[in-house]
């Protein structure tokens, strides 16, 4: 009889010990994933904000600034290519709640764009922003508290361009919580108000 109770209360503490351990490890698990997916959306938003800033012409002349939506941008920049004669045409895009980018290396004498050649790679997942726009716009006039440009925005307008992420963190299971990355920058080749 004794037996059978010490191995009953071992039981019970084993199981009670492993399930203290898989909560622990799962907790941890989430926090990690948590951390990538605020840590990704960081990077994101700073090679964005490079890219944006050295927008340029692209080499078959077209305007820095191709297209301006709230869930797409497209432009034109030298930003880390191999040559600064070499602008890449560059797509940032929501799908499915997945934000992905489009790389267009220009080709050919004279360069020009093949857009069927377009790279897509998805960049970050879990995007929460919903009817929430990605991309806000502004003129010149923008003193970081000036509304944004509304849609559909001239991008003949535009002079700051910022990104708004909002990325789910899931701190642990079934948790809906976002974190908000927002940064932009100046267009400086379309820059016109140099004194400010």
């Amino acid at each position: 009889m004794e037996v059978i109770i010490s191995v009953a209360i071992l039981t019970v503490i084993i199981v009670f010990v492993s399930s203290m351990l898989t909560v622990i490890f799962d907790y941890s698990k989430q926090g990690l994933l948590a951390m990538d997916n605020i840590d990704q959306a960081r990077t994101i938003s700073s090679t964005f904000v490079n890219e944006i800033r050295d927008a340029t012409p692209g080499n078959d002349g077209s305007y820095p600034l191709n297209k301006a939506t709230a869930s797409e941008i497209i432009f034109y920049t030298n930003y880390k290519t191999s040559s600064s004669a070499i602008v890449n045409r560059v797509r940032y895009f929501i799908s499915n709640n997945k934000l992905y980018k489009g790389t267009v290396i220009p080709t050919g004498s004279p360069l020009s764009y093949n857009l069927s050649s377009e790279s897509v790679k998805l960049i970050q997942s879990d995007i929460r922003n919903a009817s929430t726009p990605l991309f806000y716009y502004y003129d010149g006039d923008y003193d970081g508290t000036t509304s944004a440009l509304t849609q559909p925005v001239n991008i003949n307008q535009v002079r700051f361009a910022r990104i708004n992420l909002m990325v789910l963190t899931q701190t642990k299971k079934g948790d809906s919580s976002v974190f908000t990355v927002t940064t932009g920058a100046t267009i400086r080749s379309i820059k016109d108000n140099l004194g400010n």
